[in-house]
């Protein structure tokens, strides 16, 4: 099934905060490997000038997982779950964001397109991460939606 445009791009993805926990960037930084001892080590961190550990660059796509229903806006818009692929991830920086940081992130559709004759339907989300009234990073990501009933 082809996804609704208009229905997407005017679908209202409710606002959500996240407090960034000191175990949690732990875990992340072992777990991709991360040697610098900043993402680990607190003490390591501030003897560098930063007040806490600072979030890897690339933990702020788990952020979105934290969502009441990270998966609801496919589901809303009709899409199986089983014929989606994460397909791209972007992150832009304006600034860090360490551990103790509670981050509100607002999320949008902001395009949508097809290929192979509507086979293939690509989702841009945007997800705008804020610290009170701060701009933290853009985070964009691309989903993938395979429609079996269209044939390319």
């Amino acid at each position: 099934m082809a996804v609704d445009v208009e229905r997407a791009l005017a679908l209202e993805l409710p606002s959500f905060e996240v407090t960034v926990e000191r175990g949690r960037l732990r875990f992340f930084a072992q777990s991709i490997g991360e040697t610098d001892p900043i993402y680990i080590d607190v003490d390591a961190a501030r003897a560098v000038g930063h007040p806490d550990l600072p979030v890897p660059p690339t933990f702020m796509f788990s952020l979105s997982l934290e969502a009441p229903a990270p998966f609801g806006y496919l589901e809303e818009l009709g899409v199986d779950l089983r014929t989606v692929l994460h397909g791209e991830q972007r992150f832009d920086y304006a600034t860090l964001s360490f551990a103790g940081d509670t981050l509100a992130l607002s999320e949008r559709i902001a395009e949508v397109t097809s290929k192979r004759g509507g086979a293939m339907e690509f989702l841009t989300k945007e997800t705008v991460i804020t610290r009170g009234n701060e701009y933290i990073a853009r985070a964009t990501s691309v989903v993938v939606v395979r429609n079996s009933v269209v044939s390319a």
